[in-house]
């Protein structure tokens, strides 16, 4: 599953013509949408720790960009 689409299905909610109902939704996305994110976060981590010096061109501090990097592995794993 994609990003995109787990936000998609984190935020998306019907509409409610009751205030606090409305809050409480918004709530409870925001934590899902937190918890997407820590994972992504930490998985993105873990793999750049394991895989990081493929994408070292030989210098002290000479990456590929990090959106590049960011790119492979979004591809790797389907995001």
């Amino acid at each position: 599953m994609t990003l995109e689409e787990k936000f998609r299905g984190a935020i998306g909610y019907p509409f409610c013509e009751y205030r606090e109902q409305l809050k409480l939704l918004r709530e409870k996305n925001g934590l899902v949408c937190e918890k997407i994110v820590e994972e992504f976060a930490i998985d993105f981590t873990t793999w750049f720790w394991y895989h990081g010096n493929k994408y070292w061109r030989g210098e002290r501090a000479d990456y590929l960009d990090m959106k590049e990097i960011l790119d492979i592995y979004k591809k790797e794993k389907g995001l």
